[in-house]
Order: C-alpha cells, then sequence, then structure tokens
C-alpha cells in the first residue's frame, strides 16, 4: 500500500481514513490534468531560483507531459491506497525517476496545490459555460428574428394582459444570458489569480518566484497575500456558483415557460415528436420531460452558493478540511449545467411557434390598452379613455382593433436584438481565454 505524503511511522484507522478522504479521490480525477500543469509550472520556476537542476527538470517535465496526456485522455487512476491526484502524480514520478520525482514539492503544499488545481479547472469550466450560453443565446435571437411579427398574450398575475410576441419572449431570455455573462465575467476575473506559492498558508522560506508561475500559468494576476490566498478556497467555489446559478435561473424560468406554453391550455408552442416522452397508459400523452428535468436540475444548481457559504461561512483564516466538502459540490455543477444548456439549445432551436394564438377570441382584451392609448392619441384625456374602453369591455361591446404600433427601444417593433448581440459581444471582449491557451500551449510543447 503506498503511503500517505504526510504519514510518518503510524497508520491512520481505517474507518478514519475513509471517512476522511470520502470522495475526495473520486473529484480529484476531475483535477488531474491541471494538477500536472501546476507542477510543470512550478518545478519550471524551482529550476530558474536554484532547487532544481536543469537536467532533472528536463527528466520531469518530459514526464509529467506524459502524465497529462493520460489524464487528458480520460485514462488517469488514483491507486488504491493513494489518498489524492497530488500523491498519485507524485508516485508515478518517483517509479519513474526515482528520488528526482520527490522533489516537486518543494515549496509547495497540498493546500496551495488543490487552490491551484480548482482554479485551473474553474477556468477552463467557466469557459465551456460561455461557449453553451453563447450558443443558447445566439439561437435565442435567431429565433426572435424570425418570429419578431408573430403576437402572442403576455401576462400579468397569470392572468392575459398585454400584447407580446414571441420576438419579445425570445429575446427576453437571450438579453438575460447576457447579464448572465456578466456574472461569469467576474467569476472568471477572480478565479483568474494565482494562488501558488503560498505554501500551507503563510508562504515559504524558499525564494519562490511567483510572478513566474504566474505569467506561466497564464493568470492575470497572482492572489498576492499568502493568507489571503488560503481564504480564497471556498470563497473562488461560492462566487463562481453564484454566476453558475445566474444562468441556472434564466434557464430554469425558460424551461417553465416552455412547459407552460407546450400543454394544451396554452398551445403556444409544439416540440418535435421525438423531442418529447410518453405514458405508460395514456397513448396520446407527448411530454415535455427534457424541460422538466432541466428546471429541477437549474434549481438545484440554485442552491450551490448557499451550500457553499454554509459549509465555509464560519471558519477563521487558515486551512480547515470543512473545505474539502465543497469539491463535491462545486466541481459537477457545471457538467450538469451546460448539460441544461445544451438540450435548451436543441429544444429551442426546433421548436414550432404557433403563428395564430390572437385569433381565438378569448385574447381580445389584451388589446384593451392599445385602444386607450389611440383614443388619448385623438385627443381623450386617458382616465377618460381607461372608463370608456373598460365599460365597453363589461358590457361586452369591445372589438379590438388587433394592429400593434410599437416603436421604442425594446418594444414588439424595435427589438433592439443588434443591441443586445453587441452587449454579448464587448463582454466577451474581456475574457482572456486566449491568453490562458497559448499559455498552457507553452508550457506543454517540448
Amino acid at each position: 500500500m503506498a503511503q500517505k505524503l504526510w504519514e510518518k511511522n503510524i497508520q491512520v484507522d481505517k474507518k478514519i481514513e475513509q471517512f476522511t478522504v470520502g470522495i475526495d479521490r473520486e473529484m480529484d480525477l476531475y483535477l488531474a490534468k491541471y494538477d500536472v500543469l501546476g507542477s510543470m509550472a512550478h518545478i519550471t520556476m524551482l529550476e530558474s531560483v536554484g532547487l532544481l537542476q536543469k537536467d532533472e527538470l528536463v527528466l520531469l517535465l518530459s514526464e509529467l507531459r506524459n502524465i497529462y496526456q493520460i489524464a487528458d485522455e480520460g485514462s488517469f487512476e488514483i491507486e488504491e491506497g493513494v489518498e489524492d491526484v497530488h500523491s498519485q502524480v507524485e508516485l508515478m514520478l518517483t517509479r519513474k525517476l526515482g528520488d528526482v520525482g520527490k522533489k516537486i514539492h518543494s515549496g509547495r503544499s497540498r493546500n496551495d496545490q488543490v487552490l491551484l488545481d480548482l482554479k485551473l479547472f474553474s477556468r477552463g469550466e467557466i469557459e465551456k459555460t460561455v461557449q453553451a450560453v453563447v450558443e443558447l443565446l445566439s439561437t435565442l435571437i435567431s429565433q426572435s428574428d424570425r418570429y419578431k411579427g408573430v403576437l402572442m398574450p403576455g401576462y400579468t398575475h397569470l392572468q392575459v394582459a398585454m400584447p407580446s410576441s414571441f420576438g419579445l419572449w425570445f429575446g427576453a431570455y437571450a438579453e438575460s444570458l447576457a447579464d448572465d455573462l456578466q456574472m461569469l465575467l467576474a467569476a472568471w476575473k477572480i478565479t483568474n489569480r494565482n494562488p501558488l506559492g503560498s505554501a500551507a498558508g503563510y508562504g515559504s522560506s524558499f525564494p519562490l518566484n511567483r510572478g513566474l508561475t504566474t505569467e506561466l500559468l497564464g493568470f492575470d494576476t497572482m492572489n498576492y497575500n499568502v493568507v489571503y490566498a488560503q481564504m480564497g478556497r471556498g470563497k473562488m467555489e461560492r462566487i463562481v456558483s453564484t454566476a453558475l446559478a445566474s444562468v441556472a435561473a434564466t434557464v430554469s424560468k425558460l424551461a417553465f415557460d416552455a412547459c407552460m406554453f407546450t400543454s394544451q391550455n396554452f398551445g403556444f408552442i409544439k416540440l418535435p415528436d421525438e423531442f418529447t416522452t410518453g405514458s405508460s397508459i395514456m397513448p396520446h400523452k407527448k411530454n415535455p420531460d427534457v424541460f422538466e428535468l432541466t428546471r429541477a436540475k437549474c434549481n438545484k444548481i440554485q442552491s450551490l452558493p448557499q451550500q457553499i457559504t454554509l459549509v465555509t461561512n464560519n471558519l477563521p483564516s487558515g486551512y480547515f478540511r470543512d473545505l474539502q466538502i465543497t469539491k463535491e459540490i462545486f466541481i459537477p455543477a457545471f457538467a450538469e449545467l451546460n448539460a441544461c444548456l445544451e438540450m435548451t439549445n436543441m429544444m429551442m432551436s426546433k421548436v414550432v411557434v404557433n403563428e395564430n394564438i390572437l385569433d381565438d377570441p378569448k385574447y381580445d382584451a389584451i388589446f384593451s390598452v392599445e385602444e386607450v392609448n389611440n383614443l388619448v392619441l385623438g385627443g381623450v384625456p386617458f382616465r377618460d379613455a381607461y372608463k370608456q374602453v373598460g365599460l365597453e369591455i363589461e358590457a361586452g361591446k369591445f372589438k379590438p382593433e388587433k394592429a400593434v404600433r410599437h416603436t421604442h427601444e425594446g418594444s414588439i417593433g424595435n427589438l433592439c436584438n443588434d443591441e443586445i448581440v453587441n452587449y454579448k459581444n464587448d463582454i466577451l471582449k474581456e475574457f482572456s481565454f486566449d491568453k490562458v491557451h497559448e499559455a498552457e500551449k507553452k508550457l506543454l510543447k517540448p
């Protein structure tokens, strides 16, 4: 059995070990390639300050590239008896290179290794989420433009209220996602700061060059204060989760609308049959299960910031094992949200719109405000016009003109979709994805 990095002459009780490790080894598989990248940057820095020989660095980098390839292909495993990803990487190096492999931990603690791994993992996952958000946003804008002339009822209190349009409906969720990108940008900027070199939270007596590892890993800057770098564990996850929760809130609301609008009582939109599921007893059923599951998953994701807060909010400065639990809350959330975004994008791109909803006379009353405004434009005081139309509705004599003439910014006749797209593009320019890609590519190049 492999010895723990921290173990001396006494082996820990087996039940204690099982409880303290929990599912951390499973979560660490998500971090494997990032742990390798961090080690590559760290040992490059160690050689620059005289703590490794040049030939040792060449050997270590070559073998770490091999391990990175294994991790990137999804074949990396943490062996039985090995505590975590950091121990596994060091074990693999030592088996291949002997004592040279034991030198990679100088000036580091597992605390700042996991801090670094989580930041590298998170920025990679944020980029995937941004891409998925942009794809859905683009689909919604496309559908908004396509159906901009198709009217539908707008609701307040779930009562028919005023004319809306599918241009507005699709476009509203597109703009909501653009605001969510702002949240993701803030999360990215806080994530993309280098904690490496904080060691156990109090720095090192070795002459570490933290600026070099910051550059090698493509970070925008470093977490300067080593105590704060450790305090950032949990905080970064909470901030990123808040951004994910913002996206999830938008998608959940869209899913709710879609579930409601596909029901026969509404009949506003229709999904292709192959996108629905059936009933074991009712042969006519075509259920929007994807939207229902999306709604549930996104509502669950919205609880993440609160879960992380409750794990971390009464911890003083310094490292505590409580923080391990944030991994199992945080790490899987990206894949779950991205799957919801992918499914929603697929559904929204294929949805069929009912273009004749307002032919039904039960929606006639939504044009009452249009009639009031027409009277006002003809010189009738607003309050008098309001009363006149109201009395006509009560008497059953209201005959609407079903033409809508909205021209102001963001209205039915002036959706401002181009402006929403420009807003999105301006946000995207602030993500430093290319800088990160270039740094990682350079680090991995033989």
